[in-house]
């Protein structure tokens, strides 16, 4: 019997896959997994579930380079399989538009994603306001010492300060164009996750409320200890463990 692992994956969501809410994300990758037959552990009681551990949850309807998963292995099976086949093995158990990217045996004592990433860097796109308007509008939000917006949570209406969030905030170098009578305006985002998060929709709000916000993108995710920062997983590491086990037999 072996020991338990822990495996972390990095995959897409893209196109119109992004409409799909965080759980249904998470059932589509229970049924891959176990179509995959690799031995993802269970946990005890009367309902057991899939040791699966996402990182944070992606806003409905945005997109994103890079999301992440935590699944505990149980104890070895008959069969192997090269970590640097289940990429393969897993985009084609997804549907189109979740494609992995990497996969690599993570350390059983390493903190939960929720817990580790500490910024988020995004690409928007937003409608209706000029590049030059926009600009003007991203100094005065970044002069600002302050940004309330209202928040529905638990049916209640709350006040938040968004402005510690916001870490960067800057047009992107494709400078707005125009499409039709529609101005585009592209920006880049990095944003805190901690004590609470800022989501694309928030920013755009603050943004004026004349602003539409048209696509949204994750684009990294990063972890920061003693000054430094990295992602997760980055798409180069395919992991240096040859193999890992997985239950034989036909995957139906």
């Amino acid at each position: 019997m072996g020991e338990p692992r822990r495996l972390r994956f990095r995959f897409t969501k893209c196109g119109k896959i992004r409409f799909t809410s965080h759980r249904d994300v998470a059932r589509m990758w229970e049924r891959a997994l176990r179509r995959s037959r690799l031995p993802v552990g269970f946990s005890q009681g009367f309902s057991p579930h899939p040791l699966l551990s996402f990182g944070l949850a992606l806003p409905t309807g945005c997109e994103s380079d890079g999301e992440y998963l935590d699944a505990r292995l149980d104890q070895a099976r008959d069969g192997e399989v090269a970590l640097a086949d289940l990429p393969g093995l897993l985009t084609g158990l997804l549907p189109e538009g979740m494609a992995v990217q990497a996969v690599a045996a993570i350390d059983m004592a390493q903190g939960s994603l929720q817990q580790e990433v500490a910024s988020c860097d995004w690409q928007l796109e937003v409608h209706e306001v000029s590049g030059e308007e926009l600009v003007e509008r991203i100094e005065r939000l970044l002069a600002a010492p302050h940004l309330p917006i209202q928040r529905e949570r638990k049916g209640r209406q709350t006040e938040d300060d968004i402005r510690p969030a916001i870490l960067t905030l800057a047009m992107d170098p494709a400078v707005g164009s125009e499409q039709g009578q529609y101005p585009i305006g592209r920006i880049r985002a990095a944003l805190a996750t901690h004590p609470r998060g800022v989501r694309p929709g928030d920013l755009v709000t603050a943004l004026g409320t004349d602003v539409v916000l048209a696509r949204a993108c994750r684009t990294h995710q990063w972890i920061e200890r003693d000054g430094a920062r990295f992602e997760p997983l980055s798409v180069c590491r395919l992991g240096t463990d040859p193999v890992v086990t997985h239950a034989a037999g036909r995957v139906s």
